[in-house]
């Protein structure tokens, strides 16, 4: 880690508790009742090692989609991220999407942020490849997907910062936005996965 990134993780709690009273990126949204217009298995996407990845392949099982850097102050949020996905990794995956769109937190290549994420936080969940996930003529096609409701049927919430996730239902659905805030283990992510 870096000295930034020593530093992140040991004000983590207190960055937490200042955006919790402050109400910074708090926000949660739900809708178990949209249909999409495109299919969520029809997306593809790549693998940080380069391999390609279909999402066809995710039938059945929740999905957290996250969007994440490694020098930000959400950043320790990897970790739970990672006890989460260990604890239910039958009917669970996580996909993690580095991105450098918020203030250049995530400036490394694939492979310095694949070693990153498995030497300080022993990631094992799916990594894509780094791309941008914020509205632009470069977003991620996942992104593109999560943020559109001509395309979901209802959410066009895109990340307002690095670590907000998207939950997908076992039938493709996306049923929550959470924004970076709310943490991993928060009990309404936690409602989400267990519905």
């Amino acid at each position: 880690m870096t000295y930034r990134q020593k530093l992140l993780k040991a004000i983590y709690p207190a960055w937490m508790w200042w955006a919790k009273i402050t109400g910074t990126n708090t926000k949660a949204l739900s809708n178990e009742k949209a249909t999409a217009s495109v299919s969520f298995y029809t997306l593809k996407d790549t693998l940080i090692d380069g391999t390609p990845f279909s999402f066809e392949t995710l039938k059945g099982k929740k999905v957290i989609l996250v969007n994440t850097a490694s020098d930000c102050g959400y950043t320790d949020q990897y970790e739970d991220l990672q006890k989460l996905y260990e604890a239910n990794k039958d009917k669970l995956v996580i996909i993690g999407f580095p991105a450098n769109d918020f203030k250049e937190q995530e400036k490394g290549d694939d492979k310095a942020i694949a070693e990153f994420c498995k030497r300080n936080y022993g990631v094992t969940f799916t990594l894509m490849s780094k791309s941008s996930v914020v509205k632009s003529v470069n977003q991620n096609k996942v992104f593109q997907w999560l943020t559109d409701s001509t395309l979901n049927g209802w959410n066009n919430q895109p990340p307002a910062w690095n670590f907000c996730k998207y939950i997908v239902d076992e039938e493709g659905r996306l049923i929550n936005y959470f924004g970076s805030t709310v943490e991993p283990f928060n009990k309404d992510i936690i409602n989400a996965l267990t519905q």
